[in-house]
């Protein structure tokens, strides 16, 4: 059984993974951050948050399919 905190996680990072993928970064920023605020150890969160802030200073191509590319390793 979920309880109402990991719900309430879930469809934060839900409705941030949706922004993000359309390309709402503002959106998904503020969705990563209220389920950091719900689970501050939640590592995809944490993520998508730091990919959204990224692509939020330097968006990617139009014809982005949503794939990260790494720079790093």
């Amino acid at each position: 059984m979920l309880t109402k905190e990991k719900e309430e996680l879930l469809r934060l990072y839900n409705d941030g993974l949706a922004a993000y993928k359309q390309r709402k970064w503002d959106e998904a920023i503020r969705a990563f951050e209220g389920a950091l605020k719900v689970d501050p150890n939640d590592g995809p969160s944490r993520t998508y948050l730091e990919r959204s802030n990224e692509f939020r200073q330097s968006p990617p191509p139009e014809d982005w399919d949503g794939v990260y590319v790494m720079k790093t390793k």
